[in-house]
């Protein structure tokens, strides 16, 4: 495995790769306030079969955060990365924030993108009302009192609860979440979405698509992956049951048994 900083698209991100340089591409791409540590259960075991890199998007881990009114796109960051390591064409694996940057790219460079696997998904254009109830407060909190507040209830929000019931996710959970600076809960982010959004343009995605979800993920994340499975042609879905939000660091076996499952028939 090799780790590394990489200047694309004016900013700074971190990488790292593994596996065979001949051997398909996968891509992983982590949720909000996460980072690459959280695939520490994939990455190893996916290099034994693909080219496995992960990173730290703009603003998160050890990539460089966005500059105040400078615009940007986390799918124009992608591509660029993908430029730059040599890699074109790849499967995506993002979950949550990290699978709506999959599926904004999967829209711009639909010809890049060998297979998606969507993993309890956020979805820009989706109203997400119980998510908004629960994460207002957090934003409020940050934008008052400063991101250690926000931060605080991050961790114990419902998002999180079945990692939390799980001593070693939890261990692993609290360590990245305490990592991250939490400028995002106190900057005014410049990020930019496909336009129309990704929800009103899911009939375009061509890429094999498996949708993950946890059983115990909220309703709202649920919905989402339910919409994910109707209107993404051929898509599958697969529930994980007694999981939640987080069901490649909560049973790291049962997940990739499904997503190696899928890459192996449609990775390449």
């Amino acid at each position: 495995m090799s780790g590394r900083f990489v200047e694309v698209n004016g900013t700074r991100l971190w990488v790292e790769v593994a596996g065979a340089d001949d051997a398909p591409s996968v891509v992983f791409v982590h949720g909000f306030s996460l980072d690459t540590r959280m695939w520490d259960g994939q990455f190893e075991a996916f290099a034994g079969r693909y080219r496995v890199a992960r990173y730290d998007l703009r603003g998160f881990g050890r990539s460089a955060v966005p500059e105040a009114g400078v615009v940007y796109q986390h799918g124009e960051d992608l591509r660029a990365l993908l430029d730059a390591l040599g890699i074109e064409r790849a499967a995506l694996i993002g979950l949550s924030r990290g699978g709506e940057v999959a599926l904004d790219f999967a829209l711009q460079w639909p010809e890049r993108v060998s297979a998606l696997a969507l993993v309890d998904s956020a979805l820009p254009g989706f109203d997400t009302p119980e998510l908004w109830a629960m994460t207002g407060p957090i934003w409020k909190a940050g934008r008052e009192s400063g991101a250690a507040a926000a931060r605080d209830l991050w961790a114990a929000c419902s998002l999180f609860e079945v990692a939390n019931e799980r001593p070693d996710c939890h261990e692993a959970l609290t360590r990245i979440v305490a990592d991250y600076s939490g400028w995002h809960w106190t900057n005014h982010d410049p990020c930019v979405w496909t336009e129309p959004n990704c929800v009103a343009q899911l009939g375009r995605i061509a890429a094999p698509t498996l949708v993950v979800a946890g059983e115990r993920d909220i309703p709202d994340m649920l919905r989402i992956a339910d919409t994910l499975a109707l209107r993404i042609a051929g898509a599958r879905k697969v529930v994980l049951p007694g999981l939640g939000h987080l069901p490649n660091m909560e049973d790291a076996e049962a997940f990739n048994d499904v997503v190696l499952e899928f890459l192996g028939s449609h990775a390449a």
